[in-house]
């Protein structure tokens, strides 16, 4: 089924999981190819470590009666490779930023309708992220000491080569020389470090952004 997203829901509410499959089977380019109580449950039924993720996007609710910790289902999830949304009940701000550092890739409250959540699922499974009304306003909010706090300058230096650019052209984006450039960047990278997050390439800042939702 070429084109076709999988999709594996992971709730301890029965009756969400029912209809959760249902909402989503109507959905074109939609298929769950598999609902479970736990991330255990989901990957135990999993072809094997060989097979790949259980599928392209695993819809994951924040709280089990497992006794199983948010952090430690996304990062189980994750290392299979598939993508993860969080789903709750609640907009939780600390939860919300705990989950995106953790490697998950969006967060919506189960309040939401349907074509939120089909939007959510098809731009996290493109690589785009998921930048949700409850997302955007808990980074906006994280004073936290591991979310550096970023001039606007830096921020754009970081946006611009982060996505992509080189550092010559991010700074020919900026009106500023390369060398300015560079001393932001590093600027950057020495926030990063000492908040404990610290990244030393391309594709470490790239995950800073991601996780900070400093693209929203």
């Amino acid at each position: 089924m070429a084109g076709v997203i999988s999709v594996a829901v992971v709730d301890d509410d029965r009756m969400l999981l029912d209809g959760m499959r249902s909402w989503l089977g109507g959905v074109p380019g939609l298929r769950v190819v598999a609902t479970a109580a736990t991330v255990g449950e989901l990957l135990a039924g999993a072809p094997g470590p060989d097979a790949g993720p259980p599928a392209d996007i695993v819809l994951l609710d924040l709280l089990l009666r497992d006794g199983s910790t948010p952090t430690d289902n996304i990062r189980r999830l994750v290392a299979t490779g598939t993508r993860v949304l969080m789903i709750s009940t609640v907009p939780d701000r600390t939860r919300i930023i705990e989950s995106v550092r953790a490697g998950a890739d969006g967060y919506l409250t189960k309040d939401n309708e349907l074509p939120t959540l089909v939007a959510a699922v098809q731009d996290i499974v493109a690589g785009h992220g998921s930048h949700s009304p409850e997302l955007a306003f808990a980074c906006a909010h994280d004073s936290s000491p591991s979310r550096p706090s970023l001039s606007p300058r830096e921020r754009q230096i970081l946006l611009d080569y982060a996505s992509g650019l080189t550092l010559k052209s991010a700074a020919r984006r900026a009106g500023i020389t390369v060398h300015t450039a560079k001393d932001y960047l590093d600027r950057v990278k020495a926030k990063y470090r000492q908040a404990g997050r610290p990244a030393y390439t391309k594709i470490d800042l790239a995950r800073r952004v991601r996780e900070d939702s400093l693209e929203a």
